[in-house]
């Protein structure tokens, strides 16, 4: 018997050759919505916790999502659809759009497992054609005369690091499936990842960093280098 296929990507720097939180961050900031080189010291302060591997997700979070939460829905909804035209769409490239075209022609499931947000990053699965988004999700203000908008605290299981692995694990369950009633591809640039590429029957190292190449290298995985 043929097992249900799952295509799991990563985005930022695995599907898009940009990063789209931070690429957001620039865009709200040059709308005035952030104050420029403030946003940018702390976010590359962040970065660098990301890439050490102690990043705070929850504080992230509520950083990241500040200026739209600020702003509103409906401000909110419009300069992300700019953002779209302006930054997404040419950032999609056609050897991505076809990576996941591929494993859609295969018969598999495709879902984008990111740690961005999920204002941020739903209608970026959509361009990708994808079938599920498991994103960072964020709770909303729906108190009595709440605003329904999004007040920047984290949802759930964030998808980080290890929650990337319950949160897939979760979607399995809700479906009477486990990892071993699926055949599974994982493709992902960072190293923060390692927990759901080893979870994955074919981890596909994505325009990996550092230290992702070398594991990599060491295990025999499938190293691809979508971009230039």
């Amino acid at each position: 018997m043929t097992l249900p296929k799952l295509a799991l990507f990563d985005l930022d720097h695995t599907l898009l050759p940009i990063d789209s939180d931070y690429s957001w961050g620039q865009f709200t900031a040059a709308r005035g919505w952030t104050d420029p080189v403030e946003f940018t010291r702390q976010n590359d302060a962040f970065y660098a916790q990301y890439k050490a591997g102690t990043l705070d997700i929850f504080e992230y979070a509520r950083f990241a999502t500040a200026a739209f939460v600020r702003q509103g829905e409906a401000k909110s909804l419009a300069a992300h659809a700019d953002y779209m035209r302006t930054v997404v769409q040419p950032a999609l490239t056609p050897q991505a759009l076809q990576l996941v075209q591929q494993h859609k022609d295969a018969g598999a499931t495709v879902i984008v497992v990111t740690a961005t947000n999920e204002f941020v990053t739903r209608p970026i699965a959509q361009a990708f054609g994808a079938h599920e988004l498991m994103a960072v999700d964020l709770e909303r203000d729906t108190a009595p005369g709440g605003s329904g908008w999004f007040t920047g605290e984290v949802r759930g299981i964030p998808s980080f690091r290890e929650g990337k692995v319950l949160r897939v694990e979760a979607w399995l369950a809700a479906r009477g499936l486990g990892w071993a009633d699926v055949h599974s591809t994982f493709y992902s640039d960072s190293i923060n990842d390692l927990p759901l590429l080893e979870k994955a029957n074919v981890p596909v190292a994505t325009n990996p960093d550092d230290p992702l190449r070398a594991i990599a290298q060491a295990r025999g995985w499938r190293i691809l280098e979508l971009f230039n």
